[in-house]
């Protein structure tokens, strides 16, 4: 079979000189024919897929994050190219759902063994994405994030503790095929698969073969509710929590007071007052792990068993923490230490 490998050179925080090297090596080349081709610059890697469709490619190997395999997947939907993953970025939330190994040596036994699936993509505004969109402080955070050189979870959480605080919820129409409904929120996330990246369940129950979105609005809460929270959230029980709602639908759409940043994929930009947001029914195949037992159900791993920690560390705190900026700035400070430490 003809594969092509579409790397990403500045995705994530790997360095990837050595990654053809372990292609050569660990490829099954009784199978398979390869060729690795670079991006250059943004949109490259959807440019490259689309080719690779015309000249009849069997598989594209989308070598980077959540980002780049968003573009190489843009080139693929409605074709016979199957999409494998190689995932080096800051959060593989794609990878983590279909349980692919973030190991390159692993990732590519993946690959040889070829065991493909018909999978939903889904569309906000019209641009596909595969993993999650959102509006409101995820969205808000991503663009803060991308503005930033030093990438992975670490970074994120200083910038979600750092911004969180300040920012405001915004009242939200939601429109589905159940009828409209207005919302309070500190977001709305439409999830095609399960997490954001890093292990962060934001919608634990979402399938990617399901034909719908599972979309969940997050209702305003304290600082004394954060650590629960972020608990829930790495621990896949986000939907147990009071201050979460969700359901699931085939098309939503949102309405909010004013333009600003919305994120899909992981990648934030400006859209308008209306977002509509749609699955399309196997749309893209894919190359899936085999072994996994029930894609997208990880094991309990550090950064949960970190969070559950951190949760028995601060409970003593959080019962006697008032609201006054002092304490509130106490409590980020001292969480940050030990999660940086």
């Amino acid at each position: 079979m003809k594969s092509l490998f579409i790397m990403n050179p500045i995705s994530g925080s790997i360095k990837k000189s050595g990654f053809a090297k372990l292609i050569d090596e660990h490829i099954d080349k009784d199978k398979f024919e390869y060729k690795i081709r670079y991006t250059e610059r943004a949109g490259h890697a959807t440019e490259i897929a689309r080719e690779a469709c015309e000249e009849g490619y069997d598989v594209v190997v989308a070598v980077g994050g959540d980002g780049t395999i968003n573009e190489v997947g843009c080139g693929l939907i409605g074709s016979d190219t199957a999409m494998a993953l190689l995932p080096c970025g800051s959060g593989n939330g794609l990878a983590r759902h279909l349980s692919i190994p973030i190991n390159i040596r692993k990732s590519i036994e993946i690959l040889n063994a070829f065991h493909t699936h018909e999978m939903d993509y889904c569309t906000i505004n019209d641009h596909p994405f595969f993993c999650t969109c959102g509006l409101g402080f995820d969205a808000f955070i991503s663009q803060k994030f991308s503005q930033v050189k030093q990438r992975g979870p670490l970074k994120y959480m200083e910038e979600v503790l750092h911004e969180g605080l300040r920012y405001k919820p915004q009242t939200y129409i939601i429109e589905d095929e159940t009828g409209t409904h207005s919302y309070k929120a500190y977001l709305i996330t439409c999830a095609n698969a399960s997490q954001y990246g890093n292990n962060a369940y934001i919608a634990p129950q979402a399938s990617m073969s399901d034909g719908f979105l599972d979309i969940i609005v997050m209702e305003p809460f304290s600082i004394l509710d954060a650590p629960q929270v972020s608990f829930d959230l790495m621990n896949k029980t986000l939907g147990k929590s009071s201050k979460v709602k969700t359901f699931k639908a085939k098309k939503v759409l949102i309405r909010r007071p004013k333009e600003g940043p919305v994120h899909f994929d992981g990648d934030p930009i400006i859209m308008g007052k209306e977002i509509e947001v749609a699955v399309k029914e196997n749309g893209i195949r894919m190359v899936c792990n085999q072994e996994a037992e029930d894609l997208g159900k990880l094991t309990p791993n550090i950064v949960q068993s970190a969070v559950s920690e951190l949760l028995n560390d601060f409970s003593d705190m959080n019962s006697n923490l008032h609201r006054s900026g002092r304490n509130v700035m106490a409590f980020n400070k001292k969480l940050w230490r030990r999660l940086t430490r």
